[in-house]
């Protein structure tokens, strides 16, 4: 799938591009196109600013002197602006706009205009359709790096791995118990209620065992839990003796 090229117009900041330029990265888009520069290119405030984006986004970006010129071979784009335009144009959030590039099988791009003032109305014209973020009207502002980061996300949605972290990497906190690990804290509670005469009257003991095992059946508990809760009775039944 073609993924929408990310046009920066006319940036002022060496930091805001390279904040871009992360953005991207950490959605999978890596094409990025400079018209005029403000601080011309290449900026060394966007290389620190892009951490490890900076080879994969920055060292491929290309110049170009207009918007028209850094338009060639789109067939479909979008310009971003959250102020009201007199243009008649299709308006997208961010969400029906990826769509629209999901299902579009040319090159489709995004615009985006200088932090200060954002786009002109010549560079809207140029553009297919508009894209504006559902933001608070009273403070509508985003930064250059968040625009880009929505789009990116959006963009993203679907195509890249939307699952945690796998098991090796992740604490105990977070991994799920299995089946057998809930069933030994079930055995171990039982065991020490048994000893501490919990189940009485002798006539109710199997009812009562048997909603306490489904009690930890259903409840999400991960590694983590099950050992303080492991811990937990060890330490009371201590006490007790």
């Amino acid at each position: 799938m073609n993924a929408p090229i990310i046009i920066l117009v006319r940036p002022q900041m060496g930091e805001n591009i390279g904040a871009a330029a992360r953005a991207m990265l950490n959605f999978g888009l890596t094409e990025m196109r400079l018209v005029a520069p403000r601080d011309g290119w290449p900026n060394p405030r966007a290389v620190a600013m892009a951490s490890g984006a900076a080879g994969q986004v920055l060292d491929r970006a290309r110049i170009y002197p207009t918007l028209a010129e850094a338009m060639t071979g789109v067939d479909l784009a979008f310009a971003t602006t959250a102020r009201g335009r007199e243009l008649t144009k299709p308006v997208h959030t961010p969400e029906t706009a990826m769509a629209q590039v999901h299902s579009h099988d040319g090159q489709a791009a995004v615009i985006f205009g200088p932090e200060r003032a954002g786009l002109e109305n010549d560079e809207v014209a140029r553009a297919n359709a508009i894209i504006t973020v559902p933001v608070n009207p009273a403070f509508a502002s985003l930064n250059l790096a968040q625009a880009v980061l929505l789009t990116g996300y959006e963009y993203s949605r679907g195509l890249l791995p939307d699952q945690p972290a796998p098991h090796g990497r992740r604490s105990a906190g977070e991994v799920p118990a299995d089946r057998l690990e809930v069933e030994r804290l079930a055995d171990h509670w039982e065991e020490r209620l048994v000893g501490a005469g919990f189940f009485f009257p002798p006539e109710k003991a199997p009812s009562m065992k048997l909603t306490l095992r489904n009690l930890w059946s259903r409840m999400p508990l991960t590694r983590g839990d099950v050992q303080v809760l492991h811990g937990a009775l060890r330490q009371l039944v201590r006490r007790r003796d």
